[in-house]
């Protein structure tokens, strides 16, 4: 919390990033350290160190733009990829996808796992951690709660 730092979904764990407020043209560099956030419409959570060095603490939402520096692995290739689906409010409606995603796709490893704040998700790693294949499960799979998100694991 009180280092320069921020969650993002796709971005191998250790890039390194410039962030600047699109309204105040203050910036900051953080490392990205933990995956998230799970709200469509938005692409980085920062750290409360980060949001306050680039003035998003107060607003608690701006307009940003993200510069990339410096990345641990390459963005192109490699990776491990899945498929995130949160949050469920309840743990059946999550055992339900779950249950429904494991019958579908049959090589894949489905995960179950309740969040810090209560809410339920569903995790679809598929065969060889592939990118290309976790788009198109992530592109095919609707829900009637919750959320889908591409998120790269390392």
């Amino acid at each position: 919390m009180h280092a320069m730092t921020a969650a993002h979904r796709t971005l191998p764990l250790g890039s390194v990033v410039r962030v600047t407020n699109l309204k105040t043209g203050r910036s900051a560099v953080v490392r990205i350290t933990d995956r998230g956030p799970f709200i469509k419409g938005r692409m980085l959570d920062l750290s409360l160190a980060a949001a306050k060095a680039v003035d998003v603490w107060g607003p608690g939402l701006a307009k940003v733009h993200m510069e990339v520096l410096q990345t641990p692995a390459s963005l192109d290739s490699g990776g491990r990829w899945a498929v995130q689906i949160g949050a469920f409010e309840g743990e059946k409606a999550a055992n339900d996808v779950a249950d429904h995603l494991s019958h579908r796709y049959h090589t894949a490893k489905v995960l179950r796992f309740s969040s810090v704040i209560g809410s339920w998700w569903v995790r679809v790693r598929v065969q060889d951690d592939d990118r290309h294949r976790a788009e198109e499960i992530a592109h095919d799979t609707h829900t009637p709660e919750g959320s889908i998100f591409l998120v790269r694991l390392d």
